[in-house]
């Protein structure tokens, strides 16, 4: 790929494009956000497959059993929001993390996205948003390196560089060797970073029950999910709740940077103690900076408000 093919990649896409989303659906409240609002935007976004990634946390008691209930999460979503044709293209993804940055982990979604990745090309290459660990992304370009030459990669993990230790955000620190193969490999990446960045798309109980609630299931459901999630642990509390998930899917259609503000920087290198080391010959990818919270939001209640579901979960 030529450089400057490659930085043209990184800019936003004036066109439609096709997308694959990898998400850990079932970890947070936010990806029902994400997959809600690239359902929404079908003008612009093509939606050629989802699939779950995997996750360990309270809310799983393995990786695999978070990728599991991830996928029963997509599925619904999808059935909520009247997609039923999508329901082919769901995938299940790794059941644990990669051993080491040489070894793919084998599931249907790497093997998915590493062979959907062969019918695009530089000129139109195929997106893949991230919004969980990048262990399934990985994998599929380990499987298959021209996919480097073929895809653009949108994921939202680490840190922002100016955090302390900026590699220690969930999506990241469940697989180093994942991400460093996706930062090291030479596909045209665009991050967004968590703490010192995305963190500051917040919103909270009234704005959701304001602009949500009422206007149809997939509304009803997120913002129920939300309240109930924020209550359990600050009930009786003022509290904001960052649904940062969504800021992947809008990089997307950030035309004239209505969104978000973005650069360009040498490829960070994710170390295994959880900080970035840094090489100014390392090639470019697009880091984002600044959203601006209150364009996407409007955008986004917009987009989820206008969802013509009326399915009962």
């Amino acid at each position: 790929m030529t450089e400057k093919q490659y930085l043209k990649n990184l800019t936003v896409p004036a066109e439609r494009v096709d997308v694959v989303l990898d998400t850990d659906a079932y970890n947070e409240i936010d990806d029902q956000f994400a997959i809600g609002y690239m359902l929404g935007n079908k003008d612009r976004l093509n939606v050629k497959g989802i699939c779950a990634a995997p996750f360990m946390n309270s809310r799983s008691v393995s990786a695999k059993d978070g990728m599991e209930k991830s996928y029963h999460e997509i599925l619904k979503l999808l059935k909520i929001t009247g997609n039923d044709e999508l329901l082919r293209v769901v995938f299940k993804g790794s059941d644990g993390y990669m051993p080491d940055e040489k070894t793919a982990v084998e599931s249907d979604a790497a093997d998915f996205m590493a062979n959907l990745a062969n019918e695009y090309s530089t000129e139109k290459p195929l997106y893949i948003i991230a919004i969980g660990a990048i262990t399934n992304v990985a994998s599929a370009i380990l499987k298959n390196p021209a996919m480097k030459e073929k895809c653009v990669v949108v994921w939202l993990g680490g840190h922002g560089t100016h955090m302390p230790r900026p590699a220690s955000e969930f999506n990241m620190q469940q697989d180093i060797a994942a991400a460093r193969v996706v930062f090291g490999c030479g596909v045209p990446l665009v991050q967004l970073p968590c703490f010192g960045v995305v963190d500051h798309f917040v919103t909270s109980k009234y704005e959701l029950e304001y602009w949500l609630k009422g206007k149809n299931t997939l509304c009803d459901y997120l913002c129920e999910n939300t309240v109930k999630e924020a209550d359990s642990y600050a009930f009786g509390k003022p509290w904001t709740r960052v649904i940062w998930d969504v800021t992947a899917v809008a990089w997307l259609l950030n035309s004239d940077s209505r969104f978000m503000a973005e650069t360009l920087i040498p490829s960070p290198i994710p170390e295994y103690d959880h900080t970035y080391s840094y090489d100014e010959k390392r090639h470019k990818i697009r880091y984002v900076y600044q959203i601006y919270r209150d364009a996407l939001f409007e955008d986004l209640f917009g987009v989820l408000g206008s969802h013509g579901c009326d399915k009962k979960i």
